[in-house]
């Protein structure tokens, strides 16, 4: 007789962690960067009339709902199911409850900026110009980075524009339109390099005010002539080498500083997208007494507080429990779900502030000396783990605080991603920043010689004589990180 396979069902017990909506909401929240915050309180104080803005404390919290008997209440509402909606509202009855009382309806300002791109191509529109000058133009423009330079030579673009154009352009054909390009507003702007974006901004200056050329043929020849000196701010080797007086020295210095390094990004906007201007979640200062204050830039955010108005209805109904009618117990229940969501995101906005804030402090910590130099080289190796374990947090919390957020510091506003980077132990248990190896790096090929430049093992020797002791193919891993080609492509 044929034998039949029985399948035997077991039970097993198994406990997952599952969220609460409370704690999702908190997460969802934490993600937020400071302006889609703003939004996001915006859209809570419209979506839930129980929730208003103002510093004024409403007395909800005295009611019996909101205090000891509030988790059985709730409980007990949630196994009720349905609510009533909104729209049993009248939109104009939202609106109201949104307002606190004595406050005037917020203007709620709409930009009309014109971006980088539509900027370059009005310019264009005005050059007389062939049909193939204009395409080979709208793809200089279109390969242009945020600062508004060129960071592809002209070879790339001319295959590029074989290949994706059906372009044959020249050399010299791309040149001349670069050129054109480079005439456009801001100046500086096309440049290939940031010597280059700097002379062509003091040749505009000396074109349009003859006033100050011959101040101008001074710093030409600083940038000209020794740019790798003024990079490195070895002013006396430069007067020796162009014959400065100090004072005349120091004038010409004065106004290169004022020149600006990335013409694009004085355009406010990036190239062919409309990039939100970035607004600081942090505000770090630094005093002489080495005191480092922070604080959260909570400027766009509202204070919040429920409803006094619903309270006073919620307490009402609640007291009138023994003689409700269905639409009584209805009404109660929506009021008592807008509170405890009011109630919720008030929770939720604490927590993520006091999260943000224990984040920020332990990083400021673990950083210290950058933030009381300001030296990207003091910048020490440090994890997500790091920050978690000194804050006490979990991992997953501070790669949410970190991401897209940033902090306004005395010498610039980095973001929170900055000032995590990994480590290499040497053979003597010293920890080394990478970022720190990596600026070694660029500084050893930018101050190489071109027509002899260093090979990775020379590299690697060079790095070891600074006191970094990597392996070669570590020097071209972070090599190719740096976007700095080998030796043979550098000459």
């Amino acid at each position: 007789m044929p034998q039949t396979s029985k399948q035997l069902q077991t039970q097993t017990q198994q406990q997952v962690q599952t969220l609460s909506p409370q704690q999702i909401l908190v997460v969802k929240l934490l993600e937020l960067p400071a302006v889609e915050l703003e939004d996001r309180v915006r859209a809570e104080l419209l979506e839930n009339p129980a929730l208003e803005e103002g510093g004024e404390e409403s007395n909800a919290e005295e009611t019996p709902e909101n205090n000891a008997s509030q988790e059985e209440e709730s409980a007990d509402y949630d196994a009720l199911g349905d609510y009533l909606t909104e729209d049993d509202i009248p939109p104009y009855k939202l609106q109201e409850n949104n307002r606190t009382r004595g406050q005037r309806a917020e203007e709620i300002p709409f930009s009309d900026a014109t971006s980088f791109y539509e900027t370059l191509q009005e310019q264009l529109g005005e050059r007389n110009l062939t049909e193939k000058q204009r395409t080979i133009a709208n793809y200089l423009i279109g390969s242009l980075d945020d600062d508004g330079l060129l960071r592809k030579n002209l070879e790339t673009l001319g295959d590029e524009l074989a290949i994706y154009g059906g372009i044959d352009a020249s050399p010299d054909e791309l040149e001349e339109v670069l050129h054109l390009v480079q005439d456009f507003d801001p100046p500086g702007l096309a440049a290939r390099s940031l010597q280059e974006c700097l002379l062509i901004q003091l040749r505009r200056r000396a074109d349009s005010d003859s006033g100050v050329s011959s101040l101008v043929g001074i710093e030409e020849r600083i940038i000209g002539e020794c740019y790798d000196d003024f990079t490195r701010k070895h002013w006396d080797r430069i007067m020796q080498k162009l014959g400065l007086p100090e004072e005349t020295f120091q004038r010409a210095l004065s106004e290169i500083t004022k020149l600006n390094p990335r013409p694009g990004a004085s355009m406010g906007e990036a190239i062919g997208r409309n990039m939100q201007q970035i607004v600081p979640d942090f505000l770090v200062e630094t005093f002489e007494d080495g005191t480092i204050t922070l604080a959260l830039n909570n400027r766009g955010v509202p204070q919040l507080h429920v409803s006094r108005h619903f309270a006073e209805l919620l307490d009402e109904h609640t007291r009138n429990k023994a003689n409700q009618s269905t639409e009584s117990r209805q009404a109660m229940l929506f009021l008592k779900q807008k509170m405890d969501a009011a109630q919720g995101f008030i929770s939720a906005v604490k927590q993520r502030q006091q999260t943000l804030l224990v984040t920020m402090q332990t990083i400021i910590d673990l950083q210290r000396p950058f933030f009381e130099e300001g030296d990207e080289s003091l910048l020490r190796p440090m994890v997500l783990k790091d920050v978690a374990e000194r804050a006490k947090l979990d991992i997953s919390t501070i790669s949410r605080v970190s991401n897209s957020k940033y902090v306004q510091t005395p010498y610039g506003i980095y973001s929170l991603k900055f000032f995590f980077n990994e480590g290499y132990i040497t053979d003597g248990g010293e920890e080394l920043s990478t970022r720190e190896i990596r600026q070694a790096l660029r500084e050893l090929v930018e101050g190489e010689d071109r027509q002899k430049p260093y090979t990775d093992d020379e590299l690697t020797g060079l790095l070891a004589a600074k006191g970094y002791p990597v392996a070669r193919r570590t020097v071209a891993k972070y090599r190719v990180q740096l976007n700095i080609p080998v030796a043979r492509l550098r000459k």
